[in-house]
């Protein structure tokens, strides 16, 4: 329903939950700091210019956006949301927590994947100003978020 991936669509979402790194997805593998039955947290590749290393959480199988997500699925990854944004506060020490999610090409949803965005934000950030504007986060950036990531959901014995 409402779906808007081509025929023949290579989900870069997909390719990386499989364990692929190629020319059709930005994401590493270095890139993931959990997983579960249904969900997995993923650095993302893109930034707002100066909030780095904000998460994304998307669901194992493929559902292009929310109106394909089933419930459980939903649940889990607003449960996780929270868990996360937390896990942002303590670890980046951010003003505050912007959880955005975007549905169709008119929201701007440019992989057709469901993910929700969790951004660490900071007091005069310019997030507002500045979403539009996005930049490539290098692998061995991404991986240090990620890390810090793994070391606190390990001493929160997730």
């Amino acid at each position: 329903m409402y779906n808007h991936a081509k025929t023949g669509y290579k989900c870069p979402i997909c390719l990386t939950i499989k364990g692929v790194e190629n020319d059709s997805t930005m994401i590493k593998q270095d890139d993931i700091f959990y997983r579960d039955d249904l969900i997995v947290g993923i650095i993302n590749s893109k930034y707002v210019k100066n909030n780095p290393g904000h998460i994304i959480l998307v669901p194992r199988e493929h559902y292009e956006n929310i109106y394909d997500l089933p419930d459980e699925i939903g649940v889990r990854i607003f449960k996780m949301s929270r868990i996360f944004s937390i896990a942002l506060k303590e670890i980046r020490k951010c003003d505050g927590i912007t959880i955005r999610q975007n549905n169709e090409p008119a929201s701007n949803q440019h992989a057709f994947h469901y993910h929700l965005h969790i951004f660490p934000r900071f007091e005069g950030d310019d997030f507002e100003k500045l979403s539009q504007n996005t930049n490539i986060l290098e692998p061995s950036e991404r991986k240090k978020y990620a890390e810090d990531l793994i070391n606190w959901i390990e001493n929160k014995s997730l």
